[in-house]
């Protein structure tokens, strides 16, 4: 079997975590994909992405810690088509015999492959590739190996919810293939993203005179797609989750239209319409338990129209014309204190703050955009989980003090900003002493350090300068608010988001 080695990708992977430099990264891995066939582009772009091509596998940590552990091959030879054969394989085991095939299919790649590839494969095939290449910085190899502008390479991908695909795309057909990619119902679009507000009059300073304000619902992100009576319900990383909210599914089945994508919130809610606690949502969320709701605050497409481009006053114009019953609390205010008032009123009403929206802003699909900037009673962020260290006194036996971790834009591990040990229950001191071990990379007498995989949320108080953190700032007060099982690290909080809070 011809084509690109295994161990060229382990290679240029290891290149790419050497350097913390955005140019580098990016640079390596275009020579990385200018050197593929065009059969293996698709799946070294998810690979060096930091995922294999066929999602989770049912490989994890105790798997490879059990085979992995062979004598590694001194030649390489296995190829980039031969390992993701093998990998559709280990995922498509079936019945009773299922855990021995897989280990067996294991034992036999990891005996095959070089030390360094063996290291390669312990992260792509667990989900852990830690090298800092996030989606960003691989969209933007592909645009330089394709020879296409990185806009079009980012457009495509917003659109076709794949960056496989895309860079596959690219590489084929260049920029005018990218061209002629368009929406397609039923198919994910990447979501858009808000940035946190310092301040209700910072966010109208930026957006305003005119501002749109919506109630900042605190349920799960979906994206509704309908083709006549064909629907499809994704959650925020493009998950199909139809089979678990069929309330969503019956009401976006009885709109007055022949196709539409929206853009929302489900949450379970109370008998007389208050929010419950995200816990619940997500309970029903994944087990397609409860009554989920949907509340939706834009509309990407609509009959045969793509509105993805025009503004969101024209957006919010077809959502209130097919769905105005189902459409999340909206006000347009021209100032501060009228600002002030809605977000007071919608906390009130059991809300977690408001959304702040420029009325002439465009979808930014699968970035931060700056058109939408969310406030909440008290500044709270999403960060990694590096580490945590075990309780002493009542907390004694049990990990407690959890160290903290930005998103690094460039693409290298999360930059570590704090600890906290406050605002942990008993119940959730449980969990995360069984948890974590589960994500353990290494341990000392006092530490468990944690591959970055679990998102929580914090509220602070603040953000500070500070040199004890190599990014340059320090939370202030910290407190665990919940986890966030929705949420990958690449969507966690970034450093310069802290930064610009910290101004």
């Amino acid at each position: 079997m011809t084509g690109l080695l295994l161990a060229e990708v382990a290679a240029a992977s290891s290149r790419v975590a050497a350097t913390r430099s955005r140019r580098e990264k990016t640079a390596t891995i275009a020579d990385l994909l200018r050197r593929a066939d065009a059969t293996d582009v698709p799946t070294v772009t998810a690979w060096i992405a930091g995922g294999l091509r066929q999602g989770r596998i049912g490989v994890g940590w105790v798997s490879l810690r059990d085979f992995s552990q062979q004598d590694p091959a001194v030649t390489a030879t296995l190829t980039v088509a031969a390992v993701d054969a093998l990998a559709s394989r280990i995922a498509t085991q079936i019945g009773p015999g299922r855990d021995r095939a897989r280990s067996e299919l294991i034992i036999d790649l990891f005996a095959r492959a070089t030390a360094q590839e063996q290291h390669f494969l312990r992260g792509l095939l667990s989900g852990e590739v830690r090298q800092g290449a996030l989606a960003g910085v691989v969209a933007d190899a592909v645009a330089l190996a394709a020879e296409v502008p990185t806009d079009a390479v980012r457009r495509a991908v917003m659109l076709s919810g794949s960056l496989p695909a895309t860079a596959a795309l690219a590489v084929a057909g260049g920029g005018a293939a990218l061209a002629e990619m368009r929406i397609a119902v039923g198919r994910g679009i990447e979501p858009m993203l808000a940035v946190p507000a310092s301040s209700v009059a910072a966010a109208w300073v930026e957006l305003g005179p005119t501002v749109i304000v919506d109630a900042k619902y605190d349920g799960a992100r979906i994206q509704v797609h309908r083709n006549g009576s064909d629907i499809a319900v994704f959650t925020r990383s493009l998950r199909d989750i139809t089979r678990a909210v069929p309330e969503v599914v019956r009401l976006v089945g009885e709109l007055p239209c022949h196709s539409i994508i929206l853009d929302g919130e489900t949450l379970a809610v109370t008998d007389d319409g208050r929010p419950r606690p995200f816990q619940e949502t997500m309970s029903g969320f994944g087990a397609g338990r409860g009554v989920l709701r949907p509340y939706f605050f834009d509309c990407l497409h609509l009959d045969g129209a793509d509105l993805i481009d025009e503004p969101l006053i024209e957006r919010l114009a077809a959502l209130a014309s097919v769905a105005p019953g189902l459409r999340i609390p909206s006000r347009t205010l021209t100032s501060t204190g009228e600002i002030a008032a809605a977000f007071d009123e919608m906390v009130a009403a059991g809300h977690e703050g408001v959304m702040v929206k420029a009325p002439d802003g465009r979808y930014a699909a699968g970035r931060r955009g700056r058109a939408w900037q969310k406030i909440k009673p008290v500044h709270t962020i999403d960060l990694v989980v590096l580490a945590a260290e075990w309780g002493s006194g009542r907390r004694r036996g049990r990990l407690s003090n959890i160290h903290l971790g930005a998103r690094d834009p460039a693409g290298g591990p999360p930059i570590m900003v704090g600890k906290t040990f406050k605002g942990m229950s008993d119940e959730l001191l449980a969990w995360q002493t069984g948890e974590f071990p589960k994500y353990e990379v290494s341990r000392d007498a006092h530490t468990v350090h944690l591959r970055p995989a679990l998102v929580v949320e914090v509220a602070i108080d603040g953000i500070q300068r500070s040199t004890r953190y190599p990014g340059g700032v320090a939370l202030r007060f910290a407190r665990v608010v919940r986890y966030r099982p929705d949420k990958t690290p690449g969507e966690a909080d970034s450093i310069v988001d802290l930064t610009e809070l910290g101004r």
